[in-house]
């Protein structure tokens, strides 16, 4: 399949988890790929070694995106070995879990930094890259925190609201560009992360109770999420603009 053959993608976050299987997908469909971490250099190097496996070029930065110069030079090696980019996906996230009136300024800081204002940044010089080009796709990933409240969430929950009203912000600005901005915003997804959180406690009974939130039955595979990412990125989502698509399998519709 080729549905992005010789389209630029950056993944930000991307050595592992629903970053890697977003970076994985849009190579399989022809695209070369950036890969981006910050403290996890093995498991991203996996990645691009993946990607080229593919017959893709994969080129493997490390920035932490709540550093805006490492921000910049993200984009200033992107642009050296590619020239330009297509699609933008803020995939990186972080955050400190602890009741509200426990936060501290720098957990404040830290979590708004990378999770909501390095999409301004990054859309920044993205959007320059893409006119070049004839436009382009930018995509961020959410969470049910931005509209619900979950335990100890408070931080990293204002940080994806402010990511979905950048969204809409972006989505309306830059449409005129020929850049489609939206977000996803998964429900519980079956990653090492999750695993390793279940491990802490009796690993069965607690993905149990997860999936047993879910009216689907399930939980969303990180590949899924990468399917909905790639679709806003293709021609057929070209009138979708600013908009935040939940794939969760219903777990935030009932009050329980």
């Amino acid at each position: 399949m080729s549905t992005f053959i010789n389209k630029i993608a950056l993944v930000t976050g991307s050595g592992r988890g629903i970053g890697k299987a977003i970076a994985m997908h849009f190579a399989r469909h022809g695209a070369d790929v950036v890969v981006n971490f910050f403290r996890n250099r093995a498991p991203a190097e996996e990645t691009a070694h993946e990607i080229e496996k593919l017959g893709r070029r994969a080129l493997l930065v490390k920035a932490d995106m709540g550093d805006l110069d490492d921000l910049n030079r993200l984009f200033d090696e992107a642009e050296k070995e590619f020239g330009g980019l297509d699609i933008l996906v803020h995939n990186a996230a972080s955050g400190y879990n602890r009741p509200a009136m426990e936060q501290k300024p720098k957990g404040w800081d830290w979590t708004m930094n990378i999770n909501a204002r390095a999409l301004l940044f990054l859309s920044q010089r993205a959007a320059t890259l893409m006119e070049k080009r004839g436009g382009g796709k930018i995509v961020s990933i959410s969470s049910a925190g931005s509209v619900r409240v979950l335990p100890d969430y408070v931080v990293v929950g204002a940080s994806k609201a402010a990511l979905e009203s950048l969204t809409r912000y972006l989505g309306v600005e830059l449409i005129s560009k020929g850049i489609n901005v939206n977000a996803v915003s998964p429900g519980v997804v079956e990653t090492d992360a999750l695993h390793h959180f279940a491990s802490m406690g009796n690993q069965d009974v607690i993905l149990q109770k997860f999936i047993a939130q879910v009216p689907a039955g399930r939980l969303i595979t990180p590949e899924e999420v990468a399917e909905v990412v790639a679709f806003l990125c293709s021609p057929p989502a070209s009138m979708i603009v600013g908009q935040t698509i939940v794939v969760d399998g219903g777990y935030t519709l009932p009050i329980s």
